[in-house]
């Protein structure tokens, strides 16, 4: 084999291993959906899931919840309050919108849960009256302290303001970004606010369909 054909077959060798590669990795990406339009419709994906704090909190029906044994479906935490003026009935109500329009497919892979950040006033029956105006399926959570509400929210980087309650009518500084919990009960991204109801309508169940 002459030099000119060396270099020839390494080039080749080349071009079929770098083809090879590409092909895997799009092999291997098959299903994940365009990480581009994830991103567009607010939807950010951590490189690495995160553990959740072991807190055990209460749901809407006064049962003990373990926030690290959220497993099964895929869950979209919203911390919020339900004597917020603005910022959670609007969400809520698009939640309740894009659900509506998901495939059941992907309504059955999801559950939405609001975690109060008022804990002083948002009883079980407080949060199962509330999100009963939304959508009875939805689920609430609130703690006996203000302090295991936070080591939630640090944990999963939606930190909230705790409000001085000794002032009448106060209000409570949150979020509108809502944490992913994935089925294995780790934290897999955020959903940035603004919510954008179209492009989540076609984005939830591409990320719906990951293990």
């Amino acid at each position: 084999m002459t030099r000119t054909q060396k270099t020839v077959f390494i080039l080749v060798a080349l071009i079929a291993l770098v083809l090879g590669l590409t092909i895997n990795k799009v092999l291997s990406g098959k299903g994940q959906g365009d990480p581009t339009a994830l991103i567009d419709a607010g939807i950010i994906l951590l490189p690495q899931s995160r553990n959740l704090p072991d807190v055990t909190m209460t749901d809407q029906d006064g049962k003990p919840v373990a926030v690290n044994a959220l497993k099964d479906k895929w869950s979209l935490l919203f911390f919020g309050y339900t004597f917020c003026p603005d910022i959670c009935p609007t969400t809520l109500a698009q939640l309740r919108q894009i659900k509506s329009e998901l495939p059941p497919e992907a309504v059955d892979k999801l559950q939405i849960i609001l975690v109060s950040v008022d804990p002083n006033r948002d009883t079980p029956k407080q949060l199962k009256q509330y999100l009963g105006y939304f959508d009875p399926q939805f689920q609430g959570l609130t703690a006996a302290s203000v302090e295991d509400i936070q080591k939630l929210a640090n944990a999963v980087s939606i930190p909230f303001i705790p409000a001085d309650t000794s002032k009448p009518n106060y209000t409570v500084d949150h979020s509108g970004n809502l944490a992913v919990i994935g089925p294995d009960g780790t934290q897999r991204g955020f959903i940035r606010a603004p919510l954008n109801n179209a492009k989540l309508v076609a984005q939830l169940p591409v990320m719906l369909k990951r293990k």
